[in-house]
């Protein structure tokens, strides 16, 4: 991944109305490194389909994804879990990039493969234990613009927001309790799109 890049010079307003804290800085990445980036990402990420359990059910789902954490850790949610892959040098130097720019620190990472906009995700907050109370995640979306919503969970007022193409979306304080997230499908994008969530996972329970 080239190194050149949009750095966070300044604070992102906060995007939430209330009850937590979203950012956005649509150009975290520059074009060349985001182009970059989708190219190795979907050509060498060993991407599966998820496989999660509702209502005891059993459903594979149509997007693909892949886990890659710090010393083999495991991430349980929707009823299954996956135990990291090896960081792999572009993963790492994205990590160490979106790290630096925060002023955090992350030990794993969720990918997110969607091969056009038949491919969503409904809505869900990530409120696993194993992320702690008020988790960070920093989400970096690389390929289509897609649209993702947010909705608190007691007023029902929502929001969205395009994710453009090298775009990061950091999600903290108490986000997770109060507002649920999704990726609405469209039959207006055919292109794919791969989201990365930089995330920290405290234990396994």
């Amino acid at each position: 991944m080239p190194s050149g890049s949009a750095s966070l010079s300044k604070n992102s307003d906060n995007l939430l109305p209330r009850d937590g804290r979203v950012q956005y800085w649509p150009e975290f990445l520059s074009r060349e490194s985001a182009d970059q980036l989708s190219h190795e990402l979907y050509h060498e990420v060993p991407w599966e389909n998820d496989v999660c359990i509702l209502f005891g059910r059993r459903m594979v789902t149509g997007r693909k994804v892949a886990w890659y954490a710090d010393d083999r850790l495991a991430y349980r949610y929707s009823g299954s879990t996956k135990t990291g892959l090896p960081w792999t040098p572009v993963l790492q130097t994205l990590r160490t990039k979106v790290q630096s720019s925060l002023g955090a620190s992350f030990n794993s990472c969720l990918l997110n493969l969607y091969e056009n906009g038949s491919q969503g995700m409904g809505w869900h907050s990530d409120d696993e234990r194993t992320l702690g109370k008020h988790p960070m995640i920093a989400s970096v979306s690389i390929g289509a613009v897609r649209k993702f919503s947010f909705k608190h969970r007691v007023t029902r007022e929502t929001f969205s927001l395009s994710l453009a193409h090298g775009s990061l979306l950091v999600m903290s304080a108490e986000t997770q309790h109060h507002w649920v997230h999704s990726l609405p499908k469209t039959k207006t994008v055919n292109a794919e799109r791969i989201n990365l969530t930089f995330r920290t996972i405290y234990s396994m329970i």
